[in-house]
């Protein structure tokens, strides 16, 4: 098991951890969970995600050696831009899916937990006479994060002179005498509809940040905010997580991240020729929906749960959710290019029986 650098700190205010995330430590939450996502919505959370990968790639051949690997275009990208991108096998399926920043001298990515090793061994297996070193960072820097609407506020309590990046997954940084070099990305990891920013901190400074963040988040109405309130918005939003509700056995087009991962302009790169033809020649066989469940089910679906239309299996759940801000019942689910049009119903079979379950457009939207 991975555990967090700021263990100690965390368990002095509260914090409840779990080791379900890829076997990485995690602060679940502290104390009300469900208090903790209303600050997400509401004001401002202040969230501890070092357990995430981080490397970077150096060398003048980085950014054409990164280009070649993943679904979208590293090439174009400015000093202080970013983008969100798949790593796929040849095949198209899925091997991860990255956040990338082209930083001044290196290319860093962030990724689930756990995929540290097997990245690394993917890039390194095309790096032939390439000038490129693949560097495992995250023992060095830290990730911590803000998320809520307002978390522009918090962030610009800290006092630095950082410029606050007006474009997703745009970002700045700057050099402190105390704290160190910070980088600061604007990454609303709750939904575009919610504003939020990531920072990427030396580790000895983690702590003086992240008690800065937290006390920046109090004065706002917002607090602390662990795992499993970020992932009650992640859901509401409609963001599929690697691990969860894509892996290795997704084509990337099936997963609901075309718009934000693939580019169709770019180079070749791994994985390609099989995406660019389901482009091409037509629709997945299944997709990534959204789907509102029966309001008083006495327990959620589990992953794998079916889904059935006119008495045939046409997909299956992998995330659901009793929302407390939408007040329903909400699930992520792969369902059949058959059957998975927006107001579809289907079918729920699970361990208590038999409930429907209706195809609704993400992100999930308040019943008016």
């Amino acid at each position: 098991m991975s555990s967090l650098a700021l263990h100690e700190f965390h368990d002095g205010v509260n914090a409840r951890f779990i080791t379900e995330v890829n076997g990485s430590e995690v602060v679940d939450h502290y104390g009300d969970a469900l208090a903790e996502h209303a600050a997400l919505h509401d004001a401002a959370g202040a969230i501890d995600l070092s357990f995430r990968g981080r490397i970077c790639l150096t060398g003048a051949d980085r950014v054409r050696l990164l280009n070649g690997q993943v679904t979208n275009n590293v090439k174009d990208l400015r000093g202080g831009e970013g983008c969100y991108a798949a790593l796929v096998t040849a095949k198209g399926k899925l091997q991860s899916d990255l956040n990338i920043y082209n930083l001044p001298n290196e290319l860093l990515l962030d990724f689930e937990p756990g995929l540290t090793k097997m990245i690394t061994q993917r890039l390194e297996k095309y790096v032939i006479a390439d000038d490129v070193q693949v560097v495992d960072v995250s023992p060095h820097y830290g990730l911590l994060s803000v998320q809520g609407p307002k978390s522009e506020v918090v962030v610009q309590s800290l006092a630095l002179p950082l410029e606050v990046p007006a474009k997703v997954f745009g970002f700045s940084s700057v050099i402190d005498t105390t704290l160190g070099e910070i980088y600061l990305v604007s990454h609303p990891r709750a939904g575009m509809r919610i504003s939020g920013f990531d920072l990427f901190v030396p580790t000895p400074a983690l702590g003086a940040v992240m008690d800065k963040l937290i006390t920046a988040a109090k004065q706002v109405g917002g607090s602390a905010c662990g795992w499993r309130a970020l992932e009650m918005a992640r859901i509401e939003a409609g963001i599929p997580r690697f691990g969860v509700d894509m892996d290795e056995n997704n084509l990337a087009s099936e997963t609901g991240i075309e718009s934000r991962a693939i580019s169709y302009s770019k180079g070749c790169y791994i994985g390609q020729e099989v995406i660019a033809r389901i482009r091409t020649y037509g629709q997945v066989a299944k997709a990534l929906r959204g789907l509102r469940l029966e309001g008083d089910l006495q327990e959620l679906p589990e992953k794998g749960d079916k889904l059935f239309h006119d008495g045939k299996e046409v997909g299956y759940i992998t995330s659901a959710l009793a929302s407390p801000s939408l007040k329903q019942n909400i699930a992520l689910g792969y369902v059949r290019k058959e059957a998975n049009q927006i107001d579809t119903e289907l079918v729920l079979k699970e361990a208590g029986g038999k409930s429907w379950a209706r195809i609704v457009a993400l992100p999930f939207q308040a019943i008016v």
